[in-house]
């Protein structure tokens, strides 16, 4: 299954009229991780007048949301659409507000929070996961050439290569696309290369 989500944390900070928005951005896999990291951002600001959170995952398909004492959907959906709308899953965003003393309505507290998360987003290190297999290629030098010209044509990562009396390379491929990189490999060398297959795993393609 292919999904977008966060490689690591990110924080990022919006003003409205003298209010404080915080928003933290983190990865998350299952929803104890999901509110166990909103329990942690209101522990750190238990003087904010309030932590606003939303969190998608791919766990059962799931997405919670809560305003935090805000007027309803003024606070909690927005960032959660911000969320939708980046394509992230896997992600919990806590947004701690610090009151400024001026009111922002309606419309400016879906704005702020909806800045501070997009913000956030805007920062974030996107990792594009997909099902891939690790393939180690071994072919004799002459061959190497031909080899690494057609890789860019199969979205193929070099992970690593070794060159000793023959060359060995480790090639990330996307599951999809692995039977048909080594019916062409094989092609493309009339069988004079070796290769070695993974099972499928996830891995990032950004």
């Amino acid at each position: 299954m292919d999904y977008k989500t966060i490689a690591k944390p990110v924080t990022a900070t919006y003003t409205e009229k003298k209010s404080e928005f915080i928003a933290y951005l983190m990865p998350v896999t299952t929803s104890d991780d999901a509110v166990a990291f909103i329990n942690e951002v209101k522990a750190q600001h238990r003087k904010a007048r309030h932590n606003v959170y939303a969190y998608i995952l791919r766990e059962g398909a799931s997405s919670r949301y809560s305003d935090d004492g805000e007027p309803s959907g003024t606070a909690g959906v927005p960032v959660l659409d911000v969320l939708q709308k980046n394509g992230l899953t896997d992600v919990c965003c806590v947004v701690t507000r610090y009151f400024g003393g001026v009111l922002l309505g309606a419309n400016g507290l879906v704005r702020a929070y909806s800045t501070a998360c997009k913000l956030a987003c805007e920062d974030a290190q996107i990792k594009n996961m997909q099902d891939a297999v690790e393939i180690t290629a071994t072919l004799s030098y002459n061959l190497y050439g031909k080899l690494t010209y057609v890789l860019p044509e199969f979205e193929v990562k070099i992970l690593d290569s070794t060159f000793e009396s023959d060359v060995t390379l480790r090639l990330l491929c996307k599951a999809t696309l692995s039977e048909k990189l080594e019916e062409k490999l094989i092609d493309l060398t009339s069988g004079q290369i070796e290769l070695v297959k993974s099972d499928i795993f996830e891995a990032d393609f950004a």
